[in-house]
């Protein structure tokens, strides 16, 4: 006897004819400043208050480095690190900032392997609007932890990135760990 055959409705009039929506309205405010009057460089900060690091999603910073959230992640724990100097290229920067950079994304990884356990990492840099870079003019280092199965088709298919951790539990969950990254800085 043989099997039977599974029928599988491929029709296209299961997807309307508009496509389909996917509502993310927090990212209003963020297409809003694109079009406003240039602002400051979000990484060329001062020292801040507590308060002032939690509402800018600064997990550490000191005279020479500045690690934070990044406030449009590709996953949960997504962070920036940049150096002080305001400068678009890695070539820019003096040896001495080229070292303290390199150590910061590394005790940064080093921190975070430890605190998420995450099975690998994307790390790296855009260099130039035309390279993806969205805040150009200022280089800047992605750490992004990843986890096996953890939505890796759905860029691939939807278009749509999965983040499981809000920006406010990433930040009570990371900037403790943080506080003494410059210890694990040269």
């Amino acid at each position: 006897m043989a099997p039977k055959r599974r029928v599988v409705d491929r029709r296209d009039d299961a997807v309307p004819a508009e496509g389909l929506r996917l509502w993310a309205p927090w990212r209003y405010a963020y297409l809003r400043s694109l079009v406003s009057a240039p602002r400051a460089c979000i990484f060329c900060i001062g020292k801040m208050s507590p308060a002032g690091m939690r509402r800018h999603l600064v997990l550490f910073e000191n005279r020479d480095v500045v690690v934070m959230l990044n406030k449009y992640p590709y996953s949960s724990g997504h962070i920036l690190v940049a150096p002080r100097s305001h400068v678009a290229s890695p070539e820019l920067l003096t040896r001495p900032d080229r070292a303290v950079l390199a150590d910061a994304v590394a005790a940064s990884i080093k921190v975070m392997r430890a605190a998420l356990k995450p099975q690998g990492f994307n790390v790296g840099t855009n260099i130039g609007s035309a390279a993806g870079a969205g805040i150009a003019e200022h280089i800047h280092w992605h750490i992004v932890p990843r986890w096996s199965g953890d939505n890796n088709f759905m860029s691939v298919l939807a278009s749509t990135r999965v983040v499981s951790q809000s920006l406010e539990d990433s930040y009570d969950q990371l900037r403790p760990i943080f506080k003494n990254l410059g210890a694990e800085i040269s």
